[in-house]
């Protein structure tokens, strides 16, 4: 398990967009602000 203390540079990682394109992480430093947010979807439990 790798430990994240505030202020370190994420892992790269790549996921689907809501559009169903892949965005990677290391695609968009340096040009893009990113906020990761994370959220149960609706069916599941809280």
């Amino acid at each position: 398990m790798t430990h994240l203390r505030v202020g370190d540079e994420a892992p790269d990682f790549t996921l689907p967009s809501h559009l169903g394109k892949q965005v990677t992480l290391s695609a968009l430093r340096g040009s893009k602000n990113v906020v990761l947010v994370f959220f149960p979807l609706a069916w599941t439990p809280v």
